[in-house]
């Protein structure tokens, strides 16, 4: 990982995404204080897709144009 100044990075941007795009990581320092971590975007993994995929098959059988079809009680798992 690479430790790169966070004036040195907002001048150097599109040269530190291309070193990203290829796999680096950067530490962003500010003030002598890390603030950011710069790091190539990972490839979900098999849980994560299964769980998408699991929200997306919950969400296409409910009511999401914005109209609330559910009451407090319901939300808090309370029984009226």
């Amino acid at each position: 990982m690479q430790t790169v100044r966070a004036v040195d990075a907002n001048r150097q941007f599109s040269s530190v995404l291309k070193q990203v795009s290829q796999g680096e990581e950067f530490l962003v320092i500010s003030r002598g204080k890390a603030v950011a971590t710069i790091l190539p975007v990972r490839k979900a993994d098999s849980s994560h897709c299964a769980a998408r995929k699991l929200l997306l098959a919950r969400l296409a059988g409910q009511n999401v144009t914005g109209c609330r079809t559910w009451t407090r009680d319901e939300l808090y798992e309370r029984t009226p």
